[in-house]
C-alpha cells in the first residue's frame, strides 16, 4: 500500500485522501523531524546551565526554571494529545515546531546584553506547553503501523534520541565556542522553523483509519473538546489501561531519580570533570540509539509485550542492587547496559500496550498522557532526589529501584497483565 488512506476501499478521511505522499515517506519524514526536534532540545541542555550562570542564576533559582518547563509540559502533555486526536498530525507538528521556534526565539534574545535576559530565560519556558513532537511522532507511527509491527515503529524512535544526544551536544559545544552563546540558539530556532513548514506541507492533515492494515477509527458520535479533562481521564479508566500506566509510572520512576540527579552525580561521587561527563552521557546516548532502535523492535517479534515488560522490571532491580553497591564510575559503565535496556524497553511496550488497549481515535490523547511521565519525574526529581541524595548519598537511589521494582514484579508475576489486540480491529 504506497498511499496512506485506502481510497479505493473509501477508508480514512478526506483531508489524508488527497495526499500523494507515500507511507513509507511519511514513516522517514516523522523519524526526521524527531531528530531534528531531539538535537535542538540537547544543544538548549549544552548551552542553558552556561546562560544561567552567565545571567547570575544560583543553582535555585536554576531548578526553578528546569521546574517550570517540567510542570507547563506535564500540563501541556494529555491536552496536546486529545488536540492531535482532533485536528490531526500536520496541526500537532505544526503547533510544536512553531512553539519550539518561540522557545528558541526568546531563549537567543536573552542572550543579549540589551535585553532583561533574566525574564526572557523564564519567558522562553512558557512554549514548553505546546512543545510536543515526540508524542506526535508516536501517534503517526501508532496510526500508520500494524498492532504487531508497533514496538518495532516506535522503538526506532530510540535512534533519533541517540542522533539527537550526540548531534545535538556536538554542535552546541561547538557552535557556542565558535560563534558566542546565541548561536546555538538560533541554529536551533532556524531548524524548527523549518520542520514547522516541512510539517505543514509534508505531513498527512490526518493518518487516523490509513493505518498498515485500512483499520479506522470509529465515526460519527459527538465529540468533546480539547479541553475536557474527564474524557482524558476517562481513558485510564477503559480495561487494561491502568494497571499498565501504573507500572510505566512507578517502575521507572526511581530510576528517573538518579538520572536527574546524574549531573550532580557525575561531579560530587564520580568526580568527573565536563568533558568526561560529557563522553558518558554520548556512551549512553549511543547505547539508547542501539537497545531502542535495534534490540528491542527484535524483541518485540519473538515474544509478548507482557514478557518483555517483567524482562524489564526483572533487569531494573538487579540492576538496582547493583547499583546500590558500586563505587566508581567504571562499575556505573558495567550497569549502563542493563539500565539502558531497562528504560528502553519499559518505554516502549508500556507505550504499545497502552495504544492498543484505547481505540485509534484516542491514541494521541493515550501518548499524550504517557508524555506526562518524564515531566513528572523532572518535576520531582530535583527535590526528592536531592533530599534523599544528601541524606543517604548515592547507594539510596539502587536501593529505592531495587525494592520498588522487586514489589512490580512480584504483583505483575500474581496477577499478570491481559495481552490486548488493537481495540479498532
Amino acid at each position: 500500500m504506497e498511499r496512506l488512506p485506502g481510497a479505493a476501499q473509501g477508508q480514512g478521511p478526506p483531508a489524508a485522501q488527497g495526499r500523494t505522499l507515500g507511507r513509507p515517506r511519511v514513516l522517514l519524514l516523522t523519524y526526521a523531524l524527531a531528530s531534528v526536534e531531539f538535537s535542538c532540545l540537547f544543544m538548549q541542555f549544552s548551552v542553558l546551565p552556561y546562560l544561567s550562570r552567565r545571567l547570575g542564576l544560583d543553582s535555585v533559582a536554576f531548578g526553578y526554571l528546569q521546574t517550570t518547563f517540567g510542570m507547563l509540559q506535564l500540563l501541556g502533555g494529555p491536552v496536546f494529545g486529545r488536540f492531535a486526536d482532533q485536528r490531526g498530525a500536520r496541526a500537532a507538528f505544526t503547533v510544536s515546531f512553531l512553539a519550539a521556534s518561540a522557545l528558541y526565539l526568546l531563549l537567543t534574545a536573552a542572550c543579549s546584553p540589551a535585553l532583561p535576559g533574566v525574564a526572557l530565560l523564564f519567558a522562553s519556558r512558557l512554549p514548553a506547553l505546546f512543545m510536543h513532537t515526540l508524542p506526535a511522532a508516536q501517534m503517526v507511527l501508532t496510526d500508520l503501523s500494524a498492532p504487531e509491527e508497533r514496538p518495532a515503529a516506535l522503538g526506532r524512535l530510540g535512534l533519533c534520541f541517540g542522533v539527537g544526544v550526540i548531534l545535538g551536544s556536538l554542535l552546541g559545544g561547538t557552535l557556542s565556542s565558535a560563534c558566542g552563546i546565541q548561536c546555538p540558539s538560533f541554529v536551533a530556532f532556524v531548524a524548527n522553523l523549518l520542520g514547522a513548514v516541512l510539517s505543514f506541507t509534508c505531513i498527512p492533515a490526518n493518518t487516523k483509519g490509513a493505518g498498515a492494515h485500512g483499520q479506522a477509527a470509529p465515526a460519527g458520535g459527538p465529540q468533546t473538546g480539547v479541553f475536557d479533562l474527564k474524557a482524558i481521564s476517562h481513558l485510564l479508566l477503559q480495561p487494561g489501561v491502568l494497571p499498565v500506566f501504573l507500572v510505566k509510572v512507578i517502575s521507572g520512576f526511581p530510576s528517573g531519580l538518579f538520572m536527574v540527579m546524574f549531573s550532580i552525580i557525575s561531579m560530587d561521587f564520580f568526580q568527573l570533570e565536563a568533558a568526561q561527563a560529557s563522553y558518558l552521557s554520548s556512551f549512553f546516548g549511543v547505547l539508547q540509539m542501539v537497545v531502542q532502535g535495534l534490540v528491542v523492535g527484535r524483541l518485540s517479534s519473538r515474544f509478548s509485550d507482557t514478557a518483555l515488560l517483567q524482562a524489564s522490571v526483572l533487569v531494573f532491580s538487579v540492576v538496582g542492587l547493583a547499583m546500590a553497591l558500586m563505587s566508581s564510575v567504571f562499575h556505573f559503565c558495567l550497569l549502563m547496559p542493563g539500565l539502558v535496556f531497562s528504560l528502553c524497553t519499559l518505554s516502549v511496550v508500556t507505550d504499545s500496550m497502552l495504544t492498543k488497549a484505547v481505540s485509534a481515535s484516542d491514541t494521541g490523547t493515550m501518548l499524550g498522557l504517557c508524555a506526562t511521565v518524564q515531566p513528572l519525574t523532572r518535576t520531582l526529581g530535583p527535590t526528592v532526589g536531592g533530599l534523599l541524595y544528601r541524606s543517604f548519598g548515592v547507594s539510596v537511589f539502587g536501593h529505592v529501584q531495587f525494592a520498588v521494582n522487586f514489589l512490580v514484579l512480584l504483583v505483575l508475576w500474581r496477577q499478570p497483565l491481559p495481552l490486548k489486540r488493537d481495540k479498532v480491529r
